[in-house]
C-alpha cells in the first residue's frame, strides 16, 4: 500500500468518500424514498414534529427518526433547501462504514494493508453507494451495527476497558435500532454472533457476560424508548402502522427464497472477485488467514440466507450483505496481491485479466459515452469533459499496463480509483446537463394559493414543491373542498369524473404541466409527471 494510505488510512478514508459524493450528488434525482424521509425532516424543523414524526402532514411512524434528525439538524446548518447538505450524513456514514471494515479487519487479521483492501472494496461496492440514494436510511442503520459489532469484538479481544466497550457495543446497536428498527440486528448482527460462535467458540467470554448483558440492556433502552413514546402518545395511529408494517414481511412484495441466487453481483466492480472469494474448496489453502477467512465466508452466507427466508425480497435489503462480503472479497485480493506475479495456470489467470482489463477497456471508453450523453451540451461543458476524459483514460491505460505486467496492487488501486473517479469527475460534467425539475413551487408562487392533491401525489412532487400538499380527493373516493374561493390543485390530469364534480362548483384554468423525470438517461416515471390547475368558486 502506499505509505500515506498505510499511515493515514481513516483520514484517507474519509477524504476519498467526502471527495467522490460531495460535488457530483446532486445529479443523482432525489428518489420517492429520499423524497419521503426529506420531507419528514423538512417537518421536524419546519412544523416542529421532532418526536412525533410526519409526512406531508400525516403520521409517520414506519421509521424510526434518528436518522431524520441527523438529515434535519445538517439542514439547519448548511441549508434545507441544498439535496447535499440533507444528503451529508448518509455520505459520512460511508466512510464510517469504509472506517470500521478497516478496524474490525485489522482486529481480526492483525495486518493494516490487507484491512485497508477489505475497507476499500467496501466503499466502492455498488450498492453500498446506491443505498444512499435509493434507501439513505439504511446506510445509518447498518453503519450503527457495524459500528456495534465491533466494539463487541474488542470486547471479546480485550480484558481492559471492559465496561467502556460494553457501553460503546449497547449505545451503537441501539442507535441502530434507533434507525430502522430490528432488520439491521437480523440481517447484520444475528448471521455475525452465530458466525463467530461456530468459529471462534466465543472461548475467554464466560468472565464478560455481565458486560454483554449490561450492553444489551443499553440497546433496548436506546433503541426502544422513541417506540413507547408513540406507542403511548399516538397509540391507535402507532397500531396500525406497526401492523401493516408486519404484514408487508409476508405479504408484500415477496419473492421466492431463490431471489437473491446472484447477491454478489450487488458489489459492481467486485462482483466476479466477490464470487470466487466464495469458493472455499479454492480459496482456503490461498489464503492468509483461514479462520478469518471461514468466519467472513460464513457471516456472509448465512446473512443472505436469513435474508432469503423472509418473503418480503428487495435488492437493497442485501446492502448489510456487502459489508461481510467486503471482509471476505477481501481475502482473494489479498492473494493476488501477494502471488499474481507467479501465477501460471490460464484458468486462474482468465478471471483476473477478464474482470479488471474489462474495468479497464471501460475507462477508455468512458469518454465517447460522456460524449454522447452530453449531446449540444457538451459546448458549455468543454473543460470539464476535457478533464474527466483525460482522468479516465489514464486510469484505463494504467490499469491495463500494470495487468500486463502483472502489478497487481496499482490494477487493484486504480480499479478503485476508477470507481472514485467516476463520481468525482464525470458527474460534476453531468450535474448542469440531467436538467432541472420543474418545481410546481414556481408556479405557485405568484400566486399565494393553497395546493391540494388530487388523487395520489408522489412523494418526490412534494418535496419539489416544497410544503404540504393537502388531499382534496379522499381515499374512498370522495371531495373534501376546502374554504377558499381559490385554490390549486396537483394530479396527473383531471379523468371526466374530477372534471365533472369540479365544475359543477370551480371554474378550471390549466394553469401548466411539469415533468420532474432527469432528461438523460431512460428511466422514465410517470409518477412524476403531472399538471397544476388554479379552481375558482363559480
Amino acid at each position: 500500500m502506499p505509505k500515506i494510505l498505510y499511515d493515514r488510512p481513516i483520514a484517507i478514508m474519509v477524504i476519498v468518500v467526502l471527495a467522490m459524493l460531495l460535488f457530483g450528488n446532486e445529479t443523482i434525482p432525489v428518489s420517492i424514498m429520499e423524497a419521503r424521509n426529506f420531507i419528514t425532516a423538512r417537518e421536524m424543523v419546519d412544523d416542529g414534529n421532532w418526536l412525533l414524526t410526519t409526512m406531508n402532514g400525516e403520521a409517520r411512524y414506519e421509521k424510526p427518526p434518528l436518522p431524520t434528525w441527523l438529515t434535519a439538524l445538517s439542514g439547519l446548518l448548511f441549508g434545507m433547501k441544498s439535496i447535499t447538505a440533507l444528503r451529508l450524513p448518509a455520505i459520512i456514514f460511508i466512510a464510517i462504514i469504509g472506517i470500521y471494515i478497516f478496524l474490525l479487519s485489522k482486529k481480526l487479521l492483525g495486518n493494516t494493508a490487507h484491512s485497508i483492501c477489505n475497507a476499500l472494496i467496501g466503499i466502492s461496492s455498488f450498492y453500498v453507494i446506491g443505498i444512499v440514494f435509493e434507501a439513505p436510511w439504511d446506510i445509518f442503520a447498518h453503519g450503527f451495527m457495524l459500528m456495534g459489532i465491533y466494539y463487541l469484538t474488542v470486547l471479546y479481544y480485550t480484558d481492559t476497558n471492559r465496561l467502556r466497550f460494553g457501553l460503546l457495543a449497547g449505545l451503537f446497536m441501539g442507535c441502530s435500532f434507533l434507525s430502522k428498527g430490528p432488520i439491521p440486528m437480523y440481517a447484520l448482527f444475528l448471521p455475525f454472533l452465530i458466525s463467530f460462535g461456530i468459529i471462534y467458540r466465543f472461548k475467554g467470554f464466560k468472565r464478560k457476560w455481565p458486560i454483554l448483558i449490561l450492553a444489551f440492556v443499553v440497546a433496548i433502552m436506546i433503541g426502544g424508548w422513541w417506540f413507547v413514546y408513540v406507542r403511548i402518545m399516538d397509540p391507535e395511529t402507532f397500531v396500525s402502522i406497526a401492523e401493516r408494517e408486519t404484514n408487508n414481511w409476508h405479504s408484500y412484495n415477496t419473492k421466492p427464497i431463490y431471489y437473491y441466487w446472484s447477491f454478489f453481483a450487488q458489489s459492481g466492480i467486485w462482483t466476479i472477485p466477490a464470487f470466487i472469494a466464495l469458493l472455499y474448496p479454492y480459496l482456503k489453502k490461498r489464503v492468509s488467514n483461514l479462520k478469518a477467512y471461514q468466519f467472513s465466508l460464513l457471516w456472509t452466507v448465512l446473512a443472505v440466507l436469513l435474508l432469503s427466508l423472509v418473503p418480503e425480497k428487495k435488492s437493497r435489503y442485501l446492502m448489510p450483505v456487502l459489508i461481510p462480503m467486503a471482509i471476505n472479497t477481501g481475502f482473494y485480493i489479498e492473494y493476488l496481491i501477494r502471488s499474481f506475479k507467479e501465477l501460471k495456470e490460464k484458468k486462474t489467470l482468465l478471471p483476473v485479466h477478464f474482470n479488471f482489463g474489462l474495468i479497464g477497456i471501460v475507462a477508455l471508453g468512458a469518454p465517447v459515452a460522456l460524449f454522447f450523453l452530453l449531446g449540444e451540451s457538451l459546448k458549455k461543458h468543454w473543460i470539464g469533459f476535457a478533464f474527466s476524459s483525460l482522468i479516465m483514460i489514464l486510469i484505463g491505460v494504467a490499469i491495463i499496463l500494470f495487468l500486463k505486467q502483472k502489478n497487481f496492487r496499482n490494477v487493484f488501486l486504480l480499479t478503485v480509483a476508477f470507481f472514485v473517479s467516476t463520481f468525482m469527475f464525470v458527474l460534476p460534467v453531468l450535474k448542469n446537463s440531467v436538467g432541472k425539475p420543474i418545481s410546481p413551487l414556481t408556479i405557485t408562487n405568484h400566486e399565494n394559493l393553497t395546493v391540494y392533491g388530487m388523487d395520489y401525489v408522489s412523494p418526490e412532487i412534494i418535496w419539489y414543491y416544497g410544503d404540504i400538499i393537502k388531499p382534496l380527493k379522499m381515499a374512498d373516493g370522495s371531495y373534501s373542498f376546502p374554504n377558499e374561493k381559490q385554490f390549486g390543485i396537483i394530479g396527473s390530469g383531471l379523468n371526466e369524473k374530477d372534471r365533472h364534480a369540479l365544475q359543477k362548483r370551480y371554474h378550471i384554468e390549466e394553469k401548466a404541466s411539469f415533468d420532474l423525470n432527469p432528461t438523460i438517461g431512460s428511466r422514465h416515471n410517470d409518477r412524476l409527471i403531472g399538471e397544476f390547475y388554479i379552481l375558482t368558486e363559480l
